[in-house]
């Protein structure tokens, strides 16, 4: 005797099916999610106490990436400038500006500025922006043309895959050091340079865990 009319195993194989296709979209927006801007942060200008234009400073008026970030050649950390440094000339420019009161504040009552960090790794990633800049790698391979931004934004994921690509194969994005402040800068032959920077620099390919998680 049958107990289950014909149908039912159409509604099974639906079902199955149905179950199949929504656990795999299910995880392909998970995966397009963790990749968004939404979460990874890139492209988005994150607001800070006073409007901070790169391409004014660096691009317009030619101040050394060095100026501010003083230590980016010899700490983990590229640093961040003190008010002090800002008003080596907003002391004389625009010194009367109702942006930069922000600024003025900072000096007068001797407390630092309250910068939002947009390139912030997580706590259990140790990053040192000395080691690369040593070995070749410029401040464009990761921050971009920061030097044209009117205003601070991430040009990449910063995500453990996206990392990867320059451990994996450092030879496709190594540059001389005498080139790592120029923004602009473009290998003729990146090939032929890689592979001759990777013997004179040392430079060998590094995905162990530990590289980066210590």
């Amino acid at each position: 005797m049958q107990i289950f009319h014909r149908s039912t195993n159409l509604i099974a194989r639906l079902s199955i099916y149905g179950g199949v296709f929504l656990i795999a979209g299910t995880l392909g927006l998970a995966l397009l999610l963790t990749r968004s801007s939404y979460n990874t942060g890139k492209g988005i200008v994150i607001a800070q106490p006073i409007p901070f234009s790169h391409d004014h400073h660096t691009a317009g008026l030619g101040i050394s990436c060095l100026y501010c970030h003083t230590s980016v050649e010899e700490a983990a950390y590229a640093g961040i400038p003190a008010t002090s440094t800002c008003m080596n000339c907003h002391k004389l420019i625009w010194n009367d500006s109702p942006m930069l009161e922000p600024v003025r504040a900072s000096y007068r009552e001797g407390r630092p500025m309250e910068w939002i960090r947009v390139h912030d790794l997580p706590d259990y990633v140790y990053f040192n922006h000395s080691i690369h800049v040593a070995k070749g790698f410029g401040c464009s391979t990761c921050h971009g043309r920061i030097d044209q931004m009117k205003l601070v934004y991430k040009a990449e994921t910063m995500q453990m895959e996206w990392c990867l690509t320059c451990h994996r194969e450092p030879e496709r994005f190594v540059r001389p050091v005498s080139e790592i402040y120029n923004m602009a800068w473009k290998a003729e032959d990146q090939a032929a340079l890689g592979a001759r920077l990777s013997e004179e620099y040392a430079l060998r390919s590094l995905i162990t865990c530990s590289t980066c998680h210590r």
